[in-house]
């Protein structure tokens, strides 16, 4: 099986989550579900359904992906965010890919996909991953990655990278 793990581009390194990163990502969490902190309600119910929110994400990756990988990204010993990846039988799926707010935009989520795309190359298995339909952004971005859109399911659309084949040396 492939890995994605280890020193990337752009001074960025991967290493496998550990219990100590808990805070790191309940914060990396709250961080991301700002639609949740714009809720009319008062603070205490919003502290209450960001946990029962997190606490549901970690069920549901870990039932529908009982062998994914989860990652902490950094950038120079300090966490800047998280990526879970599931190594199926025939395909990579990049379950969840966050930034903390000051490493969004720098090319760091690319380096992260890159290294992904490169680990499915060895195994030649195309690398899928979820996509809001209304983020646009977020689909300019994976198509500049050579992800294409393949199918709505449910809620999601779901994009598809296909590894290309190794070319033959001709002498």
């Amino acid at each position: 099986m492939a890995d994605v793990g280890g020193h990337l581009n752009g001074g960025l390194h991967l290493r496998p989550s550990r219990d100590s990163d808990k805070l790191f990502l309940e914060t990396l969490y709250r961080e991301v579900r700002q639609d949740l902190q714009l809720i009319v309600a008062d603070q205490e119910f919003i502290e209450t359904l960001l946990e029962m929110q997190l606490n549901a994400q970690s069920i549901g990756y870990g039932s529908a992906y009982p062998n994914a990988l989860y990652y902490i990204v950094e950038k120079q010993g300090e966490r800047i965010g998280r990526v879970t990846v599931d190594f199926g039988a025939n395909e990579v799926h990049v379950i969840d890919l966050a930034l903390i707010r000051t490493a969004r935009n720098r090319g760091y989520g690319a380096v992260v996909l890159k290294a992904v795309q490169s680990a499915a190359t060895q195994v030649m298995a195309p690398v899928s991953l979820s996509v809001d339909p209304l983020n646009p952004g977020a689909k300019l971005f994976y198509r500049r990655l050579g992800f294409r859109f393949e199918a709505l399911v449910g809620a999601v659309e779901r994009w598809v990278w296909h590894p290309h084949a190794p070319q033959l040396k001709t002498s």
